[in-house]
């Protein structure tokens, strides 16, 4: 039956103010906090996917070991191995009919399945590796990401400073202009002045709300959520004296290179494995029966119900077949495959370090002479006001010049900053980075 006019309005409507509900309730969920650089830090190491990810790989690669570990623990079996006899009682899986049954097995000699032991635990190694490399990128993903939202945050607050002085300057210009003080064109200039600041001031803005989301994922909120900073604690120290300590650092700590040292190692177990498989084996076997003496009395003289054994079995491989020499040869095709990724891992660790120590001293030199341009500017301000004093400046230079500063301030803030980052590169690529973090950001609290 088609629908009355009415009930295609209603629809209409639903189908326009259910999801404008659905907007105002995740805006509602929505939430701002404001943390500290170590706080959060350690709510990263809590509840970032990637860390928690990261710590799972690690539990399943443990879990792996307790799998690897079976055959030389000990299994135990019950059950019945009761039948209807017709004739002389043959055996039923293996076993001579019982009321009741266990057996238990255990290896006690089992070379290969000692290696895979080994390479189980070899590989539990690898993905702790694997987790700190994970928890060392988290750490530098948040604490740019923090310093980033700072940036922004300190460029938001100088603009929005600035605001009203040069609001107040495009009335001055104005009212000179129409005494006839001053050109027409300064009142254009300081209009576009200030169009120019608020155009700034709008894309800082936006800027900052994607930094604080971007920082807020990063420590494990939702994207709807923000993260707002505070002033900035002590920066981690960098305790590197030269490119060559920073090298050596960094090829000690680099994570990339013990994992390549970790599977090459695994797959050197691997190899040995393989090869064991022409050795004996040696499994312990022990079972108790329980027989029903209607299923042999026609058949022996004497019977006895309870029956146990107790010995070893010893295993004599003769032909173990081409999958052995096979895996083995895989195996040592990865070895060579990973001796050369580790020697390129090496190659890049030592040019990044190197890099890493030139980018951060070019930063300390950026930060010094802008610095020094900030200095000079507000010396340039302090003498224009002077001269403004006494007649012998006009308002246009002097608010060009505080413009300038205000610049310079900005200039400072972004030096700083970049100082920050190559700070903070440096230490990820010398393997320091959570080390100086948590020391820093320690220090940085009460």
């Amino acid at each position: 039956m088609p629908l009355r006019y009415d009930e295609i309005v209603y629809l209409r409507q639903a189908f326009i103010i259910c999801p404008l509900w659905c907007l105002c309730a995740t805006g509602a969920l929505a939430e701002v906090h404001t943390l500290t650089l170590r706080q959060a830090l350690e709510l990263a190491a809590q509840q970032s996917p990637d860390v928690l990810i990261a710590r799972l790989d690690t539990q399943r690669a443990e879990q792996g070991i307790r799998v690897a570990r079976d055959p030389f623990v000990p299994k135990v079996t019950a059950g019945s191995g009761l039948a209807y006899t017709y004739g002389y009682p043959n055996s039923i899986e293996g076993n001579a009919p019982s009321l009741f049954q266990v057996r238990t097995t255990m290896a006690l000699y089992n070379r290969p399945d000692d290696y895979l032991l080994a390479q189980s635990r070899e590989n539990a190694r690898g993905s702790l590796v694997d987790a700190q490399a994970k928890s060392e990128e988290v750490a530098y993903r948040v604490s740019t990401g923090y310093l980033d939202a700072l940036e922004l945050a300190k460029q938001v607050d100088v603009l929005s400073q600035q605001e009203p002085s040069l609001v107040r300057v495009v009335d001055t210009m104005e009212a000179r202009v129409q005494e006839g003080s001053e050109l027409p064109v300064e009142s254009k200039r300081a209009k576009v002045n200030l169009a120019s600041m608020r155009q700034r001031l709008d894309a800082a803005k936006s800027d900052l709300d994607y930094a604080q989301m971007l920082l807020a994922v990063a420590v494990g909120f939702q994207a709807a959520d923000r993260v707002r900073t505070v002033e900035s604690p002590a920066g981690p120290a960098v305790s590197v004296q030269s490119e060559d300590q920073a090298v050596e650092l960094a090829l000690k700590n680099d994570r990339t290179i013990q994992r390549f040292q970790s599977t090459a190692l695994s797959k050197e177990l691997e190899i040995r494995a393989q090869k064991a498989q022409r050795l004996p084996q040696v499994d312990l076997v022990a079972q108790y029966a329980l027989f029903a003496k209607y299923n042999y009395q026609q058949y022996f003289s004497k019977f006895q119900s309870n029956n146990a054994q107790f010995g070893i079995s010893v295993t004599l491989p003769i032909l173990v077949g081409s999958a052995a020499r096979g895996l083995a040869d895989q195996a040592g095709t990865d070895i060579a495959k990973l001796r050369l990724q580790m020697n390129d891992a090496r190659n890049r660790t030592a040019v990044n370090a190197r890099r890493g120590y030139q980018e951060w001293k070019k930063a300390e030199s950026a930060r010094d002479l802008a610095r020094m341009q900030l200095d000079l500017a507000r010396e340039d301000l302090s003498v224009l006001i002077a001269q403004l004093a006494e007649g012998r400046a006009p308002m246009s230079r002097v608010e060009q010049a505080r413009v300038a500063e205000n610049d310079r301030w900005l200039l400072l803030y972004n030096a700083e900053a970049n100082l920050e980052r190559a700070r903070l590169a440096l230490l990820k690529d010398t393997g320091m980075l959570l080390a100086s973090l948590r020391s820093g950001a320690q220090q940085g609290q009460p």
